[in-house]
């Protein structure tokens, strides 16, 4: 289960930053996107178990899921792809030539209380 070791690198860089700012972090905002092969329950459980007996313990991971989208060439268009397995627009139903979004694993912000 490799969210477990993305829990811990977050928590491990999160501790860094409220040691820095001599601050308590409260939640840890993520971007998660569909693509990013991680597994958004898995990593909230994990997130608990890293966080636990750190400086982050009872803090929340706020995770934002971020959709598939990419770039359809013959439309010349962004477009929201629905599955996993086709990458197709769903407009015209030619292949989505690039992914713009969807693969992300993000720290956004984190919630500090000084």
């Amino acid at each position: 289960m490799h969210e477990l070791s993305i829990a811990l690198s977050i928590v491990e860089m999160a501790e860094e930053e409220a040691a820095a700012r001599q601050a308590r972090i409260r939640a840890v905002h993520l971007k998660l996107g569909r693509l990013s092969g991680v597994v958004k329950d898995a990593l909230l459980a994990s997130y608990d178990m890293a966080a636990a007996g750190t400086a982050l313990e009872g803090s929340r991971l706020v995770i934002e899921e971020v959709p598939i989208v990419g770039y359809c060439a013959k439309c010349q268009a962004r477009r929201g792809v629905d599955g996993v397995q086709w990458f197709l627009c769903p407009r015209c139903g030619s292949p989505i030539s690039e992914i713009l979004e969807g693969k992300e694993l993000q720290v956004r912000a984190l919630e500090i209380a000084e």
